[in-house]
């Protein structure tokens, strides 16, 4: 008899804790919606999920897949408590057990503009093809699928005295996989990447997160099956691809328009110019990083979004921007030991933050460990420092890194220029 009341009381206690630290869970969640809502931050900027009331039973699976920490539950269901951090690659759909997401674009308040893509994968302008999170699939291994059926559409076109059968614009899954694809099929390509890396908005998920749980396929490899497998895997794996297979990849490039000539397009990038016969746009809808537009901003040292904040140990890092990110950023460089590190934003007072990041910044700067300028804008980059501008006067500070936290610019006024049309979806798939 003894023994059932020790059972009886370690279920119980299993119960309470259990209770406890939901209930503390459903609170956070709670408090971190309502700071959204205050903050101005609820509307996803992107692809995102909603969820069904009638089929969530709040069993928290999406929650624990999300890399951004965008999903909690609310009232017993699924909900977007952290909205603004949502970059939509549906981790989410993947894992609810019950079909209770969908992933949409828009709001009923907010439209996002949406291009118009046939079965086939091209625009409404003969020649221009898109694939992957710009046209609406933010899943990596549909946006690879995406990639690989679009090459397959191109090949139709392939005659002409172009230079290149397709330029593809764009390095993330839907780009790597068309890269592939152009490879296996011997075609004529370019393929262009802004940033330093592939990988697309894969690169940018916090460190050991989940970024794929079903297999691809790929030209070339073939049927890849990951399961469940970690950013750090998947981005080692597909520059192990591009090793092996020869992948022509060309980084730092950006494209800043598109012409359409009497054979094709000529697509001119920061870099110069590649006449195609056709074009495959494969970015993805974050935009081209918003730049300061100063002498040395081309430097290597300059980047565009935190990653890891550890590699800042023990350096000179200037932070520049006035949002969450970039408050983010500066917060978590400064806890690392050696760092010194300064936040310069253009205006007198941050605005639309969340008041928490807002604290800890107070909280960074009293301690000595940030330096915040406002009404402040960088000059000029140099090797081993910065110029910036505060008051009206100029300051040289020493510097290793500058991290620019300064949003986006997004393509779809460039696309309109060249005549694709667009849909405008408010909150459907």
């Amino acid at each position: 008899m003894n023994y059932l009341y020790l059972y009886a009381a370690i279920i119980i206690t299993i119960i309470v804790l259990y209770s406890r630290r939901h209930v503390k869970k459903v609170e956070t969640d709670k408090s971190l919606l309502r700071e959204s809502i205050q903050s101005g931050l609820a509307e996803p900027p992107s692809l995102h999920p909603i969820f069904d009331p009638a089929l969530c039973i709040g069993s928290g699976s999406c929650t624990t897949v999300c890399p951004e920490g965008a999903i909690g539950i609310v009232n017993g269901k699924g909900v977007l408590i952290n909205a603004a951090h949502c970059i939509g690659h549906g981790a989410c759909l993947a894992a609810c057990p019950f079909d209770a997401i969908k992933l949409v674009f828009g709001t009923e308040k907010r439209g996002i503009d949406i291009p118009n893509i046939s079965v086939d994968f091209e625009t409404n302008v003969p020649g221009i093809f898109i694939a992957g999170e710009l046209g609406g699939m933010g899943l990596i291994r549909k946006a690879a699928e995406q990639g690989r059926q679009a090459i397959q559409s191109i090949r139709k076109r392939t005659s002409g005295a172009a230079e290149f059968d397709v330029v593809i614009i764009g390095c993330g899954p839907a780009g790597l996989s068309a890269g592939l694809s152009s490879v296996h099929h011997k075609l004529k390509y370019k393929l262009i990447e802004q940033e330093d890396s592939l990988g697309g908005a894969v690169y940018h998920y916090p460190r050991q997160k989940i970024a794929m749980t079903a297999p691809v396929v790929l030209d070339i490899i073939g049927t890849v099956k990951f399961g469940e497998v970690q950013k750090e895997k998947l981005l080692e794996f597909w520059n192990d691809v591009v090793q092996k297979t020869g992948l022509q990849i060309s980084f730092r490039e950006r494209m800043e328009s598109i012409e359409k000539t009497d054979d094709g397009f000529l697509v001119r990038t920061n870099k110069g110019g590649y006449l195609a016969r056709s074009v495959l746009l494969t970015m993805g809808r974050r935009g081209t990083p918003r730049k300061l537009d100063v002498p040395g901003e081309e430097s290597h040292k300059v980047v565009y979004r935190l990653l890891d904040p550890e590699q800042y140990k023990g350096q000179h890092v200037l932070v520049v921007g006035g949002g969450d990110s970039a408050l983010e950023a500066a917060i978590a460089i400064s806890d690392q030991p050696g760092s010194t590190v300064t936040l310069s934003y253009r205006s007198a007072a941050f605005s639309r933050v969340k008041q928490k990041n807002r604290s800890l910044l107070e909280q960074g700067e009293k301690a000595g460990r940030i330096r915040v300028m406002l009404n402040s804008g960088v000059k000029e980059i140099r090797e081993k420092d910065v110029l910036i501008e505060a008051q009206g006067e100029q300051q040289t500070l020493p510097n290793d890194v500058v991290i620019v936290c300064a949003g986006g610019l997004l393509p779809t006024p460039l696309l309109q220029k060249i005549g694709i049309r667009f849909e405008t979806k408010f909150g459907t798939e």
